[in-house]
């Protein structure tokens, strides 16, 4: 017994020595990574599972939820994908999804190979991909079948099966009517655009209603002053951490808080899809350019050639094109141009029914580039009168002789030296079909020659730097800084042909879709009497009886006469925008 009890004894003695504290040590980490071992099987923790969570006070940043990620995720694990969907936003009449990808154009050429896919429904073919700043792409799908909340996101046709994919890795899809979907860096503050504030029109809005939200990280968020608000743009201060380094801001997601009536507390906070970014990017290296152009189209490929061609003869040196969503194949015709030396650039825009914010978001754009920007449409073109005794007195200072050649950059050059002058307005004058049934062959200003009597509206060329810093337009005009005057032309100086009531197949394409913010669209029953809108068309896209000869009281055919003499080709007499027959 005493042999034994040595011997447990001596047993004890090695245990003890074994069980020293960094022996404990080393097995308690075993242990542990056996834990995690067995846990990790059981819960994949990898990036497509797992996000850091914001809450801040109940209220979503970005997403009507009561907690959003800030900190996004740099890459997706599913090996389906070299992308990830950001956000989903509903279109009326498709779904627009953001995706992030580190070689956008990569992806842009496979777009063939994807389609779209909608939990618990069949896949249908992508529509199109665009690159839409310098982080995202954005890709449009059909929209899913009404009274269905099915998801959408994208998969390889490879894929047989879409459950492939992860269905709970998503945000939920916003509605277009109630969202901040853009935001630009101005200095030391951020300009954001926005949807469904409604705002009162044409107005300036008290800022102190509401408070620029900033997500900077997986645990906090900055909010800023707001300085202006007016329609649909809100301009805020930067956070005083980045503000002495406003690039740290690129990138960044922001959104709008709306206070109380009593400005106490915030009791609505905006989904947002709005990532902050640079739009300077290009690198200016020369001298501004005197006149350039800007304008939001939709489906206008067919008139760009000619209205970009004869505009390059008056002097516009620079063309800033804002594509809402156009299928007419605009991108070959610009890259066409763009060959051919004419300074173009497209701009994908998205957001339908925003015009005036476009113009905003262009106006930001064109001031790094331009001293005086022109806002028109594709249909519009500038035109000079031949001189009459009226081209006397004060406007003798602009120095125009004869119409010829960049005559509206001498315009522009001149007025530049009138005291205090930002801004010029044109008097459009509308054009009807002028009898005609089928597109005009050489173009809108040789083709429609008959007009109303009276001028309809006007258009407007601006100094960027003389804009108000609400940046507030009603796409006619801007408004302008205190002290800043604008100045109408005379008639006798200069009109705008504005080739409005087309022949009725292209009308028709135009009734369908309007892009202005506050101008009602056709086949809705408002504001009937409106010069935006066409006399007596009602709301169908019927044609109505003898359609040619509408809206025709005074044949003028001075536009026409003027491109045949200046720009017809003396051995084809083609005109500059007309392909040569084979």
């Amino acid at each position: 017994m005493m042999e034994f009890a040595e011997q447990r004894r001596k047993r004890k003695g090695v245990a003890a020595a074994i069980l020293k504290p960094h022996s404990l040590s080393l097995i308690l980490c075993f242990c542990f990574s056996l834990f995690i071992f067995f846990f990790s099987h059981r819960f994949t923790l990898n990036s497509s599972s797992f996000r850091p969570v914001l809450i801040v006070s109940r209220l979503s940043l970005l997403s009507s939820t009561s907690s959003y990620s800030i900190q996004e995720k740099s890459t997706k694990s599913l090996s389906h994908s070299p992308f990830r969907v950001e956000d989903r936003v509903l279109l009326p009449d498709h779904a627009l999804l953001l995706l992030s990808n580190q070689n956008l154009p990569r992806l842009r050429q496979r777009t063939k190979e994807f389609l779209c896919a909608y939990n618990q429904l069949l896949p249908a073919p992508l529509i199109s991909v665009d690159e839409y700043d310098e982080h995202r792409l954005i890709a449009r799908c059909p929209l899913p079948p009404e009274n269905q909340t099915a998801e959408i996101t994208l998969r390889r046709k490879s894929d047989a099966d879409v459950v492939n994919y992860d269905w709970l890795d998503r945000r939920r899809v916003h509605s277009w009517e109630n969202m901040t979907y853009a935001a630009v860096l101005d200095g030391e503050t951020v300009v954001v655009f926005l949807k469904g504030l409604n705002l009162r029109p044409h107005r300036e809005s008290d800022p102190t209603h509401f408070k620029c939200l900033f997500g900077l990280s997986n645990s906090a968020a900055l909010s800023t002053k707001v300085v202006t608000a007016a329609q649909e743009v809100v301009r805020c201060y930067l956070p005083k951490s980045i503000r002495k380094d406003p690039n740290k801001a690129l990138g960044i997601r922001v959104t709008i808080g709306v206070y109380s009536s009593t400005n106490t507390s915030l009791v609505h906070t905006m989904p947002s899809v709005a990532r902050i970014s640079d739009i300077k990017l290009r690198k200016i290296e020369n001298e501004k350019h005197e006149l350039c152009v800007c304008t939001m189209l939709w489906n206008q490929a067919s008139n760009l050639r000619e209205w970009i061609k004869y505009h390059a003869w008056l002097g516009v040196e620079r063309w800033f094109i804002y594509d809402n969503n156009s299928d007419d194949g605009i991108e070959e015709v610009i890259e066409e141009l763009q060959f051919e030396d004419y300074n173009v650039s497209r701009h994908v825009w998205p957001w339908i029914k925003t015009q005036e914010a476009g113009f905003s978001h262009c106006a930001l754009r064109a001031r790094e580039e331009c001293n005086w920007v022109a806002f028109m449409d594709v249909d519009e073109f500038f035109y000079f009168p031949y001189p009459t005794p009226n081209r006397r007195g004060r406007f003798s200072k602009l120095g125009l002789g004869l119409p010829a050649q960049n005559s509206l950059k001498t315009l522009v050059t001149n007025v530049a030296n009138l005291s205090l002058v930002g801004e010029i307005r044109t008097a459009c004058h509308s054009f009807g079909p002028s009898g005609l049934s089928s597109v005009p062959p050489q173009g809108v200003t040789v083709g429609y020659t008959c007009r109303l009597q009276s001028p309809e509206r006007h258009k407007s060329i601006v100094r960027p730097d003389a804009l108000h810093g609400t940046l507030l337009n009603v796409v006619h005009h801007f408004r302008l800084k205190k002290g800043v005057r604008y100045m109408n032309l005379p008639q006798s100086i200069a009109v705008i042909n504005h080739y409005k009531y087309q022949v009725w197949e292209v009308f028709r394409t135009k009734f369908y879709r309007r892009v202005a913010t506050y101008v009602a669209d056709w086949q809705e029953n408002q504001n009937e009497g409106s010069k935006d809108r066409a006399p007596g068309l009602g709301t169908e896209a019927i044609e109505p009886p003898n359609w040619p000869l509408q809206f025709c009281e005074v044949w003028d055919t001075g536009l026409r006469d003027f491109v045949l003499t200046n720009l017809a080709d003396d051995a084809t007499g083609l005109l500059p925008w007309q392909r040569s027959p084979l």
